[in-house]
């Protein structure tokens, strides 16, 4: 975990005074690249670190700078502990704990109670209330893969459930929308992909491993895609899902209409998953216009009807 590493990096360099990246690469089992990232983060978080070439060189903390405990403010810890407190929430590894006691280390004991308050003021918990009791485990191993730089081999389902067997090499977990996923370039695709953990099934950890490639981000902000092709449609809602519309549109599109309804302006896409959510509502929802929407969805209820009409089923 990098806040981990940092944090480590700071206190090994206060104690030790010195040392080389390949030292510190080998202490941390990651590479000496990844060590020059993290000495430049520590740069601009205001610590300065300056490097010594030739033989008995490497990293220190410039002489004349002094670092003692009060150089977090009590915001800066509160921020520190919130994050790392809600992170093991969703994340969960020894080395989040430890992370944690080295920072709680740097509290002095007159702003403990104080700084506590402040970190425990915002509380995120983004596991599921019912779902897929495999994710967290998968999260686990794919963790594990991410550190070691192993294959990932596991089945995928896409869409249409059409599954197939995939070998992965693992670049980034991705939490989007309450659901994870694994950014990884497939050996079957020659290319990168964005894998949901919930269609996932089998995976297994390789004992193969892999150079890292040029990593290639995933798309994950579709705004200008969004406008071009959402619309919006006009719905009459009851108001007793009034609280489940609110998860895909604001208040500001709400317009009363009697006691217990309302008209709502709701951002809609013509595919599957926006007409499964309508038909999500019940009776409870009605699509007033476009006209050609509003027959679709009545065309998709005769359907949903129609599995139920005389059907002489046995169990």
């Amino acid at each position: 975990m990098k806040v981990d590493r940092l944090i480590s990096i700071i206190m090994i360099l206060l104690e030790k005074e010195r040392m080389g990246a390949q030292e510190l690469a080998d202490m941390f089992e990651v590479s000496p690249r990844t060590i020059y990232r993290d000495i430049d983060t520590i740069n601009m978080s205001g610590i300065p670190i300056c490097s010594i070439p030739g033989v008995g060189g490497g990293f220190e903390i410039m002489q004349n700078y002094k670092i003692d405990k009060k150089i977090f403010s009590t915001t800066d810890l509160s921020a520190i502990l919130m994050g790392l407190s809600n992170l093991s929430t969703i994340v969960r590894g020894d080395e989040l704990v430890n992370a944690l006691a080295k920072v709680k280390s740097f509290i002095p004991a007159e702003r403990a109670k104080d700084i506590e308050v402040k970190a425990s003021q915002i509380y995120i918990d983004l596991s599921p209330w019912i779902g897929n009791r495999s994710i967290q485990p998968y999260l686990e191993i794919i963790k594990t893969a991410l550190q070691e730089s192993r294959l990932l081999v596991f089945d995928y389902a896409n869409r249409y459930g059409n599954e197939t067997t995939r070998k992965v090499e693992p670049y980034q977990l991705v939490l989007k929308n309450s659901h994870w996923y694994l950014q990884g370039y497939c050996l079957e695709r020659n290319d990168f992909r964005l894998f949901k953990l919930s269609r996932m099934s089998d995976l297994k950890i390789s004992e193969e491993t892999f150079t890292p490639r040029e990593y290639q981000k995933p798309q994950l902000e579709f705004d200008e895609v969004l406008d071009s092709i959402q619309t919006n449609i006009k719905l009459r809602i009851h108001k007793s899902v009034m609280d489940r519309v609110l998860d895909f549109c604001s208040y500001e599109h709400f317009l009363p209409d009697g006691e217990d309804y309302y008209i709502v302006n709701f951002p809609f896409i013509e595919n599957d998953y926006c007409y499964d959510v309508l038909l999500g509502f019940g009776s409870k929802c009605e699509c007033l216009e476009p006209l050609y929407i509003r027959e679709e969805i009545k065309r998709r209820i005769q359907d949903i009807a129609d599995l139920y009409h005389d059907a002489d089923v046995s169990i």
